[in-house]
């Protein structure tokens, strides 16, 4: 648990999290990336699954199994972690719960989930970004790895919730108008910052070619830059792209979803 001292909402703390959660979410989308896109596993009551007792498909089915799990451990009672499987059917902590700090209260009291959303993302957009067409048979490999990056995307996404609670209370009078007025795009002006944005998005690209590099004992990069010949796991431009069209946006949408609640 973390110390008390903490301060969630302090702008400093929030910008590390979600500097953290870039790391998890790249070497994620790394580990997918070695596998083929494997369609099957996406597709419900898939040839494969026949005689298994298996309805729908195998990804979402290895998904709810593993959110089961969580939830017993009270992942799903943290604002940032958002179950993709209906709460009604997951079971109830085991572990006792946490003491909630003040800063924490509204967070807990409203619930913003675009996991659907999310997920449809993923499979429609991130994965034929990342992975190459095929099936390679590793369904089981590729659906761990794809459950791992659906959790930190989702995570990274919700937790503009924090981010929205730090905004509105630097700025309560101008938020409390435009939620008071219901004016979503007055909302999502006042919390867009293009240049932090920008900055993101550079971050990642930068991280992305670091991190995505073949690194062999012999390996050696002028300045720790890559040369020209050597192949990169993922694509810098593509984990930039992720975030300018997917992840920015969503968060955006968390945001302004929570503040129209909050007032």
């Amino acid at each position: 648990m973390a110390s008390q001292e903490w301060n969630y909402l302090e702008l400093g703390n929030i910008r590390s999290t979600l500097i953290r959660q870039e790391d998890t979410i790249l070497f994620q989308l790394i580990e997918r990336a070695q596998f083929k896109r494997n369609l099957a596993i996406y597709q419900d009551d898939a040839e494969f699954l026949k005689g298994t007792g298996i309805s729908g498909s195998y990804v979402r089915n290895l998904l709810q199994e593993t959110e089961n799990i969580h939830a017993k451990a009270r992942r799903y009672t943290s604002p940032d972690e958002k179950p993709f499987t209906s709460r009604s059917q997951l079971p109830d902590p085991v572990l006792p719960p946490l003491v909630v700090p003040e800063e924490m209260k509204y967070l807990k009291s409203i619930d913003v989930n675009l996991n659907s959303k999310i997920y449809e993302l993923y499979i429609s957009t991130i994965l034929p970004w990342v992975t190459k067409e095929g099936d390679d048979g590793q369904y089981g490999s590729s659906s761990v790895c794809d459950i791992q990056a659906l959790q930190a995307l989702s995570k990274r996404i919700h937790y503009g919730t924090f981010v929205a609670e730090s905004k509105f209370r630097s700025q309560p009078e101008e938020y409390t108008k435009l939620i008071k007025a219901g004016d979503r795009q007055g909302i999502m002006d006042l919390l867009t910052n293009k240049e932090v944005e920008e900055k993101v998005i550079k971050r990642v690209q930068n991280k992305a070619t670091a991190y995505g590099q073949e690194i062999t004992d012999e390996t050696s990069y002028p300045q720790g830059k890559p040369r020209g010949d050597q192949l990169l796991q993922v694509n810098p431009e593509t984990m930039g792209k992720i975030y300018r069209e997917i992840i920015i946006p969503l968060t955006k949408e968390v945001e302004v979803d929570y503040l129209l609640q909050r007032a």
